[in-house]
């Protein structure tokens, strides 16, 4: 069967989230987890916490100069493959598109002096505080963008006269009453990922290495930090929920297979539904679904039958609702787990089984944010502007997406390919005793000049 160019766009779309999602995660998690390694390296005197800044931010900048790239697709994306969604909406997004690109530039200019003023100061705190404008600039990006979805989701700001958006308040439009629930799950997923990639990298190294000491210390800071990221993602997941039970219960009701209003509504894991969308297979928690969307499990909950069926979202989002939430628990229990067995002294927090679960967290997180954001977009189905655009309308009629989908796929190889190239010759042949052999005895070298040069 041909492919429409609808399907083409979304497929286009949808590839260059997968990809770049990848690389925007990073460039918000990693930020953090740099700046708060460093600080403790300065704070305790402790280099090998300086010298995992040193390395995370050397590959940080690979992650970032990727996620230009893979950034810059998706603004030309948006006015080669929704050309009529841009035509409608680009005066609306505008500004946060605008302010997303000056968050972008204002890190990157922090992070080249960050990077070239490593023991440059006599105070360590002075080259700490460069951090600051770093994790801010990364995290108002995400900011930003996420305003642009929830807008899509939540549209607002506008007026709408003769199919048009006129009267447009920029500000208003992003700060819709998605914005709140969307970035608190944006943001608590940055950093939980950026948390467990570089605690499973660790866990990876100890496996193959051998346990060092500041493996031992990388795996520790971020376990914590999963273990805190990981509580304050659970929470942004219920404000979501809730949201959603509000706002557009249609998404929710699709997620949860909820197709009859009623009050008390269970809670559906899995299963699978027949032709008369009979749920099969499935675990049923009486109740649940009503105290997880308004904190009463007695509460009325809408059903799709509330909704033209031709409004519904596609029900496979059920899937990767159940598998988003699935990770994010687990991430969870492998955080307190490792911590159970740290103060647990007749267990060993580092033996294989262990290390080899920390290590498969680092893509289990990477999946749990793709899950997440296929189910926002997907969920979102059948419109581009929710209530006021559908997909198809918004999509180009052009042949030629065809080929677009090709090119961009070949570019995704290409990066990806050259991403993980460079990664591995940057660290592979520089294990960081190795490295920190070679700082400490600069610094000592540099002491002794300073010492001759005062004589």
């Amino acid at each position: 069967m041909a492919i429409d160019t609808v399907m083409w766009s979304k497929l286009v779309t949808g590839m260059t989230l997968a990809f770049h999602v990848i690389f925007a995660t990073l460039g918000v998690g990693v930020p953090l987890m740099i700046a708060i390694a460093e600080f403790i390296g300065i704070r305790k005197k402790d280099p090998h916490y300086t010298l995992m800044a040193k390395r995370w931010a050397r590959g940080f900048i690979i992650s970032v100069a990727v996620g230009v790239v893979t950034g810059t697709a998706i603004s030309l994306q948006l006015a080669l493959v929704w050309p009529n969604f841009m035509k409608m909406a680009g005066n609306v997004i505008a500004l946060p598109l605008f302010l997303e690109v000056f968050a972008f530039f204002f890190e990157a200019i922090f992070l080249g002096i960050y990077m070239y003023t490593w023991d440059r100061f006599k105070n360590p705190y002075i080259h700490w505080l460069l951090t600051i404008p770093i994790v801010l600039g990364a995290c108002m990006s995400a900011v930003f963008i996420t305003t642009v979805n929830g807008f899509m989701n939540q549209p607002g700001g506008f007026v709408m006269e003769a199919g048009q958006f006129t009267a447009v308040d920029p500000v208003q439009a992003m700060m819709n009453t998605a914005t709140f629930s969307k970035v608190f799950h944006v943001l608590s997923s940055a950093y939980l990922t950026g948390a467990a990639l570089l605690a499973g990298i660790a866990a990876f190294t100890m496996l193959r290495k051998g346990v060092s000491a500041y493996h031992k210390k990388a795996l520790n800071l971020m376990m914590a930090l999963v273990l805190l990221f990981g509580l304050l993602n659970s929470l942004a997941g219920d404000v979501s929920a809730k949201f959603l039970a509000e706002h557009q219960p249609e998404k929710l009701a699709a997620a949860e297979w909820h197709f009859k209003t009623e009050s008390g509504a269970d809670l559906i894991l899995m299963g699978w539904l027949n032709a008369e969308h009979e749920i099969l297979g499935a675990l049923h928690l009486p109740k649940l679904l009503s105290f997880l969307a308004f904190g009463d499990f007695n509460a009325e909950v809408i059903g799709l039958e509330e909704f033209p069926q031709d409004e519904w979202p596609p029900l496979l989002v059920h899937y990767l609702f159940d598998l988003m939430v699935g990770v994010g628990f687990a991430l969870l229990v492998i955080s307190l787990l490792y911590f159970l067995f740290v103060f647990w002294k007749k267990r060993n927090a580092l033996n294989n089984w262990m290390l080899r679960i920390i290590a498969l967290s680092a893509p289990l997180a990477f999946l749990g944010i793709e899950l997440g954001w296929f189910y926002a977009e997907i969920g979102r189905q059948p419109w581009i502007i929710r209530g006021y655009m559908r997909v198809e309308e918004a999509a180009t009629t052009s042949p030629s997406i065809r080929i677009l989908f090709f090119v961009f796929l070949l570019l995704y190889i290409v990066l990806g390919t050259m991403c993980v190239v460079v990664l591995r010759r940057l660290f592979n042949n520089n294990p960081p005793e190795v490295e920190m052999e070679k700082w400490m005895k600069e610094k000592r070298n540099q002491s002794i000049e300073k010492g001759e040069s005062t004589r």
